[in-house]
C-alpha cells in the first residue's frame, strides 16, 4: 500500500471536506482516516490516503491539492508517509 498523509489547514469555511474528498476521488485516491477540529476560526484535517491505484502520479496530486487549496482559500500539503515515517525515526 502507497500511503500519504494530506494537511489541510486554514480558515474555516463550508466545503472544505467536500472539495479535497471530491479532488482526491477523482484521481482514484482512498481516504482511509481523517481527523478535523476547528479551533477559533481556524479548520485543520489531516488525512492517511491510499495511492496505490490513483490515477496521477505523485506531483499532479500535489498540484491538483495546491488548485483546490488556492481555491479555498486553504494550505493544502501532501507527503509520502514512507518519507514521513524515515524522517521521524531515531
Amino acid at each position: 500500500m502507497q500511503k500519504a498523509l494530506v494537511s489541510v489547514t486554514g480558515k474555516d469555511r463550508p466545503g472544505i471536506i467536500a472539495k479535497v474528498s471530491t479532488a482526491l476521488f477523482e484521481m482514484n485516491i482512498n481516504v482511509l482516516e481523517i481527523s478535523q477540529t476547528i479551533l477559533d476560526g481556524y479548520f485543520t484535517m489531516l488525512m492517511i490516503v491510499d495511492m496505490t491505484v490513483a490515477t496521477a502520479a505523485f506531483d499532479a496530486v500535489a498540484a491538483k491539492l495546491n488548485e483546490v487549496g488556492e481555491e479555498l482559500g486553504e494550505v493544502i500539503n501532501i507527503q509520502r508517509a514512507d518519507i514521513f515515517d524515515a524522517m521521524h525515526r531515531i
